[in-house]
């Protein structure tokens, strides 16, 4: 279990597990963006864009990176990671530590100037990659992959809730840090 490096956040963390059991654990037969099946599905977009976590969630994404050098941005595959980032950036103001935000697409933009990565440029910069909630990582791998076509340094991923599914091991696997608020045994649910 990770808990927050100061008693504030240690209450945002808790009041989050709160917000994410009575709100955002749905049981019955789902099927995960990796394939896999499941019978509980957690579903962050209802936090992650909701007014009462959105800023604990900044707060406490934030302070999983505390530790990491020369961090500038903070993003990762649309949808899920945009509020996240979103959350961060703002957060990361107020505590005086102020990162930017990008967002990266599933494939390049066929028209405009064709991109990929919008927001910040994260060419030669160091930059961690947000997630809501990860079984197997391959969502935070593709947009790993698509920073460091654009010539970013990924350190890290930092994800909002742990499925404990591999998804660390294949992050890690990467030489990335992996960085988790919450997991299940925090939220009395176990592995599938």
């Amino acid at each position: 279990m990770t808990r927050a490096s100061t008693p504030e956040l240690e209450a945002d963390r808790q009041a989050l597990i709160g917000l994410i059991n009575a709100e955002a654990v749905f049981h019955g037969d789902f099927t995960l963006s990796s394939g896999k099946k499941a019978t509980y599905y957690v579903d962050m977009r209802k936090l992650t864009l909701d007014h009462r976590a959105a800023p604990a969630i900044g707060r406490l994404v934030l302070d999983l990176m505390k530790d990491l050098d020369g961090v500038v941005a903070v993003g990762g595959l649309t949808l899920g990671a945009d509020p996240i980032a979103n959350a961060v950036m703002h957060e990361s103001v107020h505590a005086g530590r102020p990162l930017d935000a990008f967002v990266v697409r599933k494939e390049p933009k066929d028209h405009g100037r064709g991109r990929q990565i919008e927001g910040a440029d994260v060419a030669g910069t160091r930059v961690v990659v947000v997630e809501d909630t990860s079984t197997t990582g391959q969502s935070a791998l593709a947009a790993v992959e698509a920073l460091r076509r654009e010539g970013a340094e990924v350190v890290a991923v930092a994800v909002i809730v742990d499925r404990k599914t591999g998804a660390q091991a294949a992050i890690e696997a990467e030489g990335l840090r992996w960085l988790a608020s919450i997991d299940l045994d925090d939220l009395g649910l176990a592995p599938q």
